[in-house]
C-alpha cells in the first residue's frame, strides 16, 4: 500500500543510488548538460514488461535529450540482478539499483511482495515515472499498482515537447487542493 500521495509540484527527495558504472547517482538531479530529468521506476529483472519499456525508451533517448531531459532507471533490485539484467537490455543511461522499502513510501510508489521465489528475492515497486523540471519540481508523474499500466513514451515525449516550449506557458497540472 502507499505510504504517502505523491503530488504534482512537490519537490522531488533527495535519494541517491548505486548504479553498474560504481558511482552513485542522485536520482532527481539532472546530468551536466541538462536542465530537466526523468526517473523511470521499475519492476526489476523478473518483469519482461520491464525490460521491453526500458529499451523502447532508449530508442526515443535522443529525443528526450533534444529537449534538455536527462534519463535514470531505478529498481529494488540488487547489484547481482541488475548486472544479470543487463544481458537483456539495450540501454547507455543509468541503471541504479538498490531502491529500499523506505526509499519506495517516499516517493509513493506501490509496493509489492513476490509471487513466488522464482520471481524474485524481495519486495519490489510497481512502475512509477517523474518528470522534474529546473526547479527540482515533479512535472508530471505517474503511479501505477500494476506492470500493465504506464505511460506510453512517445505520447510522453509528445507532451514534454510541447510543456517545455516558453511559448505555451503550460503550469504543473493537477496541483488544486
Amino acid at each position: 500500500m502507499t505510504a504517502n500521495k505523491f503530488k504534482a509540484g512537490d519537490q522531488f527527495p533527495i535519494i541517491e543510488l548505486p548504479t553498474l558504472d560504481g558511482d552513485n547517482i542522485s536520482l532527481g538531479i539532472p546530468q551536466t548538460g541538462f536542465d530537466w530529468k526523468m526517473v523511470v521506476v521499475y519492476r526489476g529483472k523478473h518483469c519482461p514488461l520491464c525490460t521491453r519499456y526500458l529499451n523502447e525508451l532508449e530508442k526515443l533517448k535522443e529525443d528526450f535529450f533534444k529537449l534538455g531531459i536527462d534519463i535514470v532507471a531505478v529498481s529494488a533490485d540488487s547489484e547481482t540482478q541488475v548486472t544479470a539484467h543487463m544481458a537483456d537490455l539495450t540501454v547507455s543511461y543509468p541503471v541504479a539499483y538498490g531502491l529500499s522499502i523506505e526509499q519506495m513510501q517516499q516517493l509513493g510508489l506501490y509496493i509489492s511482495h513476490p509471487r513466488s521465489a522464482r520471481e524474485t528475492d524481495h519486495p519490489f515497486s510497481e512502475p512509477g515515472l517523474y518528470v522534474i523540471n529546473d526547479k527540482g519540481q515533479v512535472q508530471v508523474l505517474d503511479i501505477s499498482n500494476g506492470p500493465f499500466v504506464r505511460p506510453e513514451l512517445g505520447v510522453l515525449l509528445s507532451g514534454l515537447s510541447f510543456i517545455r516550449n516558453p511559448e505555451n506557458n503550460y503550469p504543473i497540472r493537477g496541483t488544486y487542493e
